[in-house]
């Protein structure tokens, strides 16, 4: 690929970094304190109000938040938990290291999201607790999912990993599950480089995962860090070492300040791809549902029978033309990992089709419009047979 192609090659995304990062950093590496400490204890009171809830805890990353999510919850060997197979595969994975047997279940056609129906067709016996996802930023509707799950006394726990940002009910995601978490790694829009949170009102579960977070000591690393002669710690519990550091947090109170300006970017953005799309025949972009709002972390787009070509045609078609785009959502029950599947009654044909037809459109918050033009268009060829 020639210089100029490099050049004028369009991401699929880009984290939204600058000079306000690089001084908070800067502080906290001046301040001596680069571990888990202040940083990261103002970052998760932060968070925690920004999303309406009464505890966050942060974490190493998604995966691991989601891993303590399941240990609070008492989710252990023996028992059933319903997950999406159309989401990340550490959504399920999170579950088999908890000893745990993930159950797979479709999800709604339009939102990629599970609902209560997709749910209950993966009941079984043992089933205790869902996680549900928000999938790409989408938000799921949870009331009936809630009413469900209470009648057969079922944790829910929701993986919004990518949702940060995005509303249900005129309220932030998340905060009528059981206990959420969330993902700030480079590709979502919050970022801390790496990095999770976990978030719940329960403050018994908060505790116990901010033990276990650190080895399960009984004397935080701050603590001791704070005291002349350090009482000798006890470890109560097998526990993990999942600590985000406070060079996480310092970026990521950044981030969390600037959010709102992020998530009103990427609508934008997806508004102009709805503008610029229209009248063509056999695509389909995803949309915000009725009841929410979606940042818009992820813009799919859905390739139809319809369609001029493929979409790995489509894929390809952009690729040529120097810009990025990205197979949909994974499915994990079509993963080696996950042959000895179980679905239960779920044949899962909405979550194979929107696998095998879905693409992930370039949306970051430096997009200008000229390279929104050049993707559109590219597109617009596409569906016209035009030459590139």
């Amino acid at each position: 690929m020639s210089a100029e192609a490099v050049l004028a090659r369009i991401n699929v995304m880009k984290p939204w970094l600058g000079e306000e990062e690089a001084r908070a950093l800067a502080e906290v590496v001046a301040s001596g304190w680069v571990a888990q400490g202040p940083k990261v204890k103002e970052f998760e009171a932060a968070f925690a109000a920004a999303q309406g809830v009464r505890h966050a805890v942060a974490t190493s990353n998604c995966t691991t938040a989601l891993h303590l999510a399941l240990v609070v919850a008492g989710i252990g060997p023996g028992d059933d938990v319903v997950v999406p197979s159309l989401s990340f595969i550490a959504t399920a994975n999170a579950v088999t290291y908890v000893g745990a047997r993930p159950v797979f279940c479709d999800v709604d056609p339009a939102t990629g999201n599970v609902t209560a129906e997709t749910i209950h067709s993966a009941l079984t016996l043992d089933t205790r607790a869902v996680i549900v996802v928000d999938q790409g930023g989408v938000p799921l509707d949870l009331d009936p999912i809630r009413e469900l799950c209470n009648r057969h006394e079922i944790t829910i726990i929701e993986d919004a990993a990518c949702a940060v940002g995005s509303t249900y009910k005129g309220r932030p995601v998340g905060t009528a599950a059981d206990v959420a978490v969330w993902s700030f790694h480079p590709r979502k829009i919050l970022t801390t480089g790496e990095g999770g949170m976990l978030t719940t009102n329960r403050a018994d579960w908060a505790a116990r995962a901010r033990t276990l977070r650190e080895h399960s000591m009984s004397v935080s690393a701050t603590d001791r860090h704070g005291s002349v002669l350090a009482p000798p710690e006890v470890y109560t519990e097998v526990g993990f070492n999942y600590r985000m550091t406070d060079l996480q947090a310092a970026v990521g109170l950044v981030q969390l300040g600037r959010l709102p300006e992020v998530v009103q970017r990427r609508r934008d953005i997806a508004a102009r791809y709805v503008a610029g799309l229209a009248g063509l025949r056999g695509l389909r972009l995803v949309a915000d549902p009725p009841y929410g709002t979606s940042n818009f972390q992820s813009l799919w787009l859905e390739v139809l029978p319809g369609f001029r070509t493929t979409r790995e045609g489509l894929l390809a078609r952009l690729a040529e033309a120097g810009i990025s785009a990205r197979r949909g959502i994974m499915a994990a029950h079509r993963q080696p990992a996950y042959r000895w599947r179980d679905t239960g009654k779920s044949l899962l044909q909405h979550t194979e089709r929107l696998n095998d037809r879905t693409l992930i459109l370039p949306v970051f918050h430096e997009l200008d419009d000229e390279s929104l033009s050049r993707i559109i268009g590219t597109i617009r060829d596409a569906a016209t047979g035009a030459a590139s």
